[in-house]
């Protein structure tokens, strides 16, 4: 697997380089991002902007607003964010079927390991969380031969961040509590 390591690259810059390395390589990839600028908002593929976004508050502090190539929630990303994104062939993990849950399972495996000494880590519906508290999501995307797993740890998060983005309708259960 080859490493890519960068620091407060934009977010869309970084997209369109794992769009690239997904669709225009054959290597694996582990693309690591510490902290984008400016403060961005990410939606999945098939998210609506109106349903999510406080237009309002985005318009009047000009945050962009970004739609990614794969699926996954919005979030609002920022210096405080640590992305991790694998880019893989289907056989780079043995026994592993490329599919999202799959992936999903393998990758919360992965990261268990990471944080092992950090807090108690778990994986809880799509989010990566310490306790109850979400930390991380994610967003993947699958081809016929290679497949991505793209993270956004909200390491630092500002909480005012949270004032651009509405409650989704489909809220995970642990979160309501």
């Amino acid at each position: 697997m080859r490493l890519f390591t960068m620091s407060g690259v934009p977010i869309l810059r970084q997209l369109q380089l794992e769009e690239y390395l997904l669709r225009r390589t054959t290597d694996s990839w582990c693309i690591i991002n510490d902290g984008t600028a400016p403060p961005s908002i990410v939606m999945g593929l098939r998210r609506r902007v109106l349903e999510l976004v406080e237009i309002q508050s985005v318009l009047r502090d000009r945050v962009p607003v970004v739609r990614r190539f794969s699926t996954g929630g919005t979030v609002v990303v920022d210096h405080g964010t640590v992305f991790v994104t694998l880019v893989c062939n289907k056989s780079a993990v043995p026994r592993l079927n490329a599919f999202g849950r799959d992936i999903l399972s393998w990758s919360s495996q992965l990261y268990g390991k990471v944080f092992d000494r950090v807090g108690e880590f778990h994986l809880r519906e799509n989010d990566y969380v310490f306790s109850h508290r979400k930390f991380g999501g994610n967003a993947q995307y699958v081809t016929t031969n290679r497949w991505l797993h793209h993270t956004s740890f909200l390491w630092d998060y500002d909480v005012k961040n949270i004032d651009y983005l509405k409650i989704p309708k489909c809220t995970p259960e642990y979160r309501l509590v």
